[in-house]
């Protein structure tokens, strides 16, 4: 039976949980606000009965607790009722975070083209700890993510789905993002099949696109169970095969995409043309991995990103002497770049660098400074300390100072940064 306000829903650890008002449901289950322990949660009941397996694999999650922050995951298990329906507890999302639907659907945007990205390395991330914590995720789909479009934060929710790498729920997941293996019924959601889900998810992301969507699918009539296994199982193509045009996208139809994949420097399309190969969708033993995803084209898109100088919309520089505006056309001179190992940073106004640079940490979302622009000298930019350490900076001719926390370092081409802790960066 459905619970409603003013219900006390009894908890497995102890407890009871009083129903304070619905949020939403779905065809799975409903959400309630609730109020447990002197605090707000919300409440996923399941419309129907499920399998003692997957009782036992929620309880068991919840044993084992979240791969990181990222994961609305669950918190408490209820018991279940005279009917054998149940649910659990999560903790509320923040209103501030936007179902990734609503992008899709043009209902909200991102207020930068850089919190996009920062949204698709916070999934990546996300998942590549799931996945080294031993969990598949079996559902992955466009309903998995709140995405605050401010800053591109990210909530991944339904972890209900989450099972051991090996292990199966029963769940198989939405057509569209299921693995072409999974489609024809020759394998079971696993991490592979995860891989390809999130490059369904990060195309999409990108290009409001779906990758297999193109004129083949515009000439469906209707798409019919056996329409689908066609073309997500047994013949998928990719829109933008290198090899075969047929599926193209159809003007009129996909402009999204056909506006957007233009813009995107050629390492971008060249992972989407790799992931989403015959070969790839064919193999899963060669999909590319979350840690691909973000050192091969979501680092390096964070570290390309600038502002045109000229028109002020935000561009992809190439690291060549010249290079010219795709919105304006104007020619934009190459600026000093902050560089630290295998990185290449472009300076733009407000951008943040993180301690994966000046620390070689691995820490994608620890800020430990940020790029500041000259307001007397437009084009001059400088790096501005945001640790609590000292950085010492030697000049091209040689002359040491230091740069306290709070202060910035001009970004002069043959300039050196000493972060103190034994990485240094070049100018250059």
């Amino acid at each position: 039976m459905k619970p409603k306000e003013g219900d006390k829903i009894r908890i497995n650890t102890g407890g009871e949980a009083e129903v304070l008002r619905k949020l939403g449901e779905g065809g799975q289950g409903v959400v309630f606000e609730v109020a447990y322990s002197g605090k707000n949660y919300a409440l996923k009941w399941y419309h129907k009965p499920a399998s003692d397996k997957f009782y036992d694999n929620l309880k068991s999650n919840i044993e084992k607790g979240a791969p990181d922050g990222h994961f609305l995951w669950p918190l408490f298990l209820t018991a279940k009722d005279q009917d054998g329906c149940f649910g659990y507890l999560m903790e509320l999302r923040d209103p501030a975070y936007r179902e990734f639907g609503d992008f899709l659907l043009a209902k909200t945007s991102f207020k930068t083209v850089g919190a996009m990205i920062e949204a698709a390395i916070h999934i990546c991330a996300g998942f590549r700890m799931l996945h080294t914590k031993g969990f598949s995720y079996q559902d992955l789909n466009d309903g998995n993510f709140f995405i605050n479009p401010e800053n591109g934060n990210v909530l991944i929710c339904d972890n209900d789905n989450v099972a051991p790498y090996g292990d199966n729920t029963g769940i198989l997941g939405k057509c569209r993002y299921m693995a072409p293996e999974v489609v024809r019924g020759e394998k079971r959601p696993d991490i592979r099949s995860d891989s390809f889900s999130l490059a369904v998810i990060l195309f999409m992301l990108f290009f409001n696109n779906h990758p297999l969507e193109g004129a083949r699918v515009s000439q469906c009539a209707c798409m019919t169970e056996k329409n689908e296994k066609e073309l997500y199982g047994n013949k998928p193509l990719f829109i933008y095969d290198p090899k075969d045009k047929s599926n193209r996208p159809v003007p009129g139809i996909h402009t999204n995409v056909l506006n957007l994949w233009g813009q995107y420097p050629q390492y971008v399309r060249d992972m989407f043309c790799k992931v989403f190969s015959q070969e790839s969708l064919r193999d899963p033993e060669i999909r590319i991995t979350e840690k691909q995803w973000i050192e091969d084209m979501l680092l390096p898109l964070r570290h390309d990103r600038i502002i045109c100088p000229a028109c002020h919309h935000e561009i992809f520089i190439e690291p060549i002497s010249t290079f010219v505006c795709g919105d304006c056309r104007r020619p934009i001179h190459q600026l000093p770049r902050l560089k630290v190992g295998k990185y290449s940073v472009a300076p733009c106004a407000g951008k943040w660098v993180h301690g994966y640079i000046t620390e070689n940490n691995g820490q994608l979302m620890n800020v430990r400074a940020q790029f500041v622009e000259s307001k007397k000298t437009p084009g001059l930019f400088g790096l501005k300390n945001l640790t609590e350490r000292k950085w010492m900076l030697t000049t091209k001719s040689g002359s040491t100072r230091d740069i306290a926390p709070g202060e910035a370092a001009p970004m002069l081409v043959g300039n050196q940064l000493a972060f103190g802790n034994g990485f240094t960066a070049e100018i250059a």
